[in-house]
């Protein structure tokens, strides 16, 4: 949000108050970026810094070739210039130019450098608060604007880094559907495993079970897999956006006389719009009495097992089924250290939320070999038997709440081996059975794609660098900010929450009233008239590039506003100029 009276150097602090000119600050964020590589740690210093307070290149050993790419990369204001990057003129050149052609060394590295030099005062400037969130251009005006037609013949490098700006520029500075079809996937071939043969001839009519406010992406699945849309039953949710167990079952029987085969129950863990939580311990009931696979779709809200305070949200992915007492002094040394737990058991990510006599206990799935023990960091086993297992399988994606770049989406199962049944094809061409190493590292012939990224690398590279307790501190900011959020407008004039309640996740559900609309009777004419205030105010945003807020109506409800925050270096400030932003381009209205 582009709030004024704050700046990049504010990054954390509640209030938004900063000091740009504060040595310290510029010189640790020098420190950090000094650990770079090939002189790039050293031109982020002199974006953040200046030119005049550049810290001198470290010294010592320099391998000869990061030697050449730092005297390439050159910063010199002395003219004429004297360095090899000024004998390189991108006019005369195209990528054919670069390695691997002869004497293509020196282009190469000039050009990498000067396209870092685009990104990274492209990320220094993002953080700038007085800079737009977009500079909006009608699509017509774009097209007019630049030339984007594709020619036979290639553009030269200076075009090409043009094209690097240009794309930057009108970006949106704002913060796994096929994982659910993998559940669905899996669910069948459980059921009916010889329908990966024979197709869905061989099966009888299989129903899916969701909630109405669930993703798309579960009707999107069932017309891939041939199960069809219609196969996919919308079970009724409560005012705050929650299934409903009493119609859950009603409709698993209903479908059961029709001789209908209930195969899949999908419930959600934060859910798009509302950010509700299912009620997953009374699915979970709900599936183990029909013999049902449960999958929980945490794509959204999964990142909250991370968070001490907010993981018992999720509780009935699975739980313990002995007295507290008996599994506290075990789960402890897991929880504070966030240990991996190995085989067919859960790493335990969280603490416990007392229902009673029993404990809620909140894992994920992270490793692959059958054992029947926890391991803790300190060497202590904590047996398996403790937890009984309640969700089949869970979509997690880490590329959402927890900042993870896209894309990165797991599919935790359950049961070892199933998803490599399902999908392995024995591509003996591909993944040979002789190899010299270990086969279960070979992970391509589970999953439908066969050459893929390796995404679990950049969570595991932001985990190594925030740690357990980083990704706590990054969840908690933000299910603050909401609640900081939703206490200012729950009370405030102009404004109507569209459910009673404070929010579950960081989903902020509301409608603003227009001065207009407020002393207007609450019927028909008040909706229609209300319901073209978001759109209204949204444009505006866009055209102004002050802001970015979704909006969308849902079922009965006309349009209305859902911020969702999940951007921890977000402050109270901006929250605060939000509001203000809100109520300045909708006053008219």
């Amino acid at each position: 949000m582009a709030s004024p009276g704050s700046s990049f150097w504010s990054f954390g602090s509640e209030d938004g108050s900063g000091d740009p000119e504060n040595p310290g600050t510029a010189r640790a964020w020098c420190q950090v970026a000094q650990k770079f590589t090939g002189g790039i740690g050293n031109k982020l210093c002199a974006l953040l810094y200046g030119d005049a307070e550049k810290p001198a290149e470290s010294t010592g050993n320099v391998p000869p070739r990061a030697a050449a790419a730092r005297k390439v990369a050159c910063t010199c204001d002395q003219k004429p210039c004297n360095c090899p990057k000024a004998n390189v003129n991108y006019a005369f050149l195209h990528s054919t130019d670069l390695l691997p052609a002869c004497d293509g060394e020196r282009p190469t590295l000039t050009f990498l450098q000067d396209v870092m030099d685009i990104l990274l005062q492209y990320v220094v400037k993002s953080f700038d608060r007085s800079t737009k969130v977009i500079d909006f251009h009608y699509p017509n005006e774009l097209l007019q604007e630049y030339n984007w037609e594709l020619a036979d013949q290639p553009q030269n490098l200076e075009e090409i880094l043009v094209h690097c700006q240009t794309t930057l520029k009108y970006a949106i500075k704002t913060g796994g559907a096929i994982s659910n079809m993998y559940a669905m996937l899996i669910a069948r071939f459980k059921m009916f495993p010889e329908v990966k043969e024979k197709g869905m001839a061989a099966v009888p009519r299989l129903i899916a079970f969701t909630s109405e406010h669930s993703h798309f992406s579960l009707k999107k699945g069932a017309a891939a897999l041939g199960i069809g849309t219609d196969s996919v039953i919308l079970i009724k949710c409560d005012e705050r956006g929650k299934m409903i167990p009493s119609d859950l079952e009603r409709r698993i029987l209903e479908a059961k006389q029709k001789g209908y085969v209930p195969f899949l129950v999908s419930a959600t863990a934060g859910t798009t719009v509302y950010g509700a939580f299912d009620p997953l311990l009374a699915v979970a009931d709900i599936c183990k009495k029909y013999k049902i696979w449960m999958h929980v779709d945490a794509a959204w809200g999964g990142g909250l097992l991370m968070s001490r305070k907010h993981k018992w949200k999720l509780s009935g992915v699975e739980r313990a089924r002995r007295k507290a007492d008996e599994v506290l002094e075990h789960l402890s040394a897991l929880v504070k250290q966030g240990t991996q737990a190995r085989g067919n058991v859960w790493s335990v990510l969280c603490d416990t939320q007392a229902r009673g006599n029993v404990q809620s206990v909140l894992c994920v799935r992270q490793t692959y070999h059958v054992q029947r023990t926890h391991r803790c960091g300190d060497g202590r086993v904590f047996p398996a038997e403790l937890v009984e297992k309640r969700a089949n399988s869970v979509t997690w994606n880490p590329h959402k709440m927890m900042g993870v770049p896209l894309q990165c989406s797991a599919f935790l199962v359950r049961e070892e081996g199933l998803m490599q049944s399902c999908n392995q094809m024995h591509a003996s061409y591909l993944f040979q059975q002789d190899k010299h190493y270990d086969l279960s590292y070979d992970t391509g012939d589970k999953a439908l794609q066969c050459g893929r990224h390796v995404d679990v690398f950049k969570l595991w590279l932001m985990w190594r660098a925030k740690g357990t307790t980083g990704f706590e501190a990054h969840i908690d900011k933000c299910l603050e900010l909401a609640e900081y959020l939703y206490n200012i407008i729950k009370n405030r004039e102009g404004y109507e929450m569209v459910f009673d309640g404070k929010p579950q996740h960081t989903n902020v559900c509301f409608w603003y009233i227009p001065p207009s609309l407020r002393t207007l009777e609450d019927n028909e004419e008040r909706m229609s008239r209300l319901s073209k205030v978001a759109p209204v105010i949204k444009a505006r945003m866009m055209e102004y590039g002050t802001t970015m807020v979704s909006y969308q109506p849902l079922g009965d409800k006309v349009n209305f506003f859902r911020m969702v925050i999940s951007n921890p270096a977000a402050t109270h400030q901006d929250i605060d100029f939000l509001i203000e932003e809100i109520e300045r381009l909708g006053q008219d209205l």
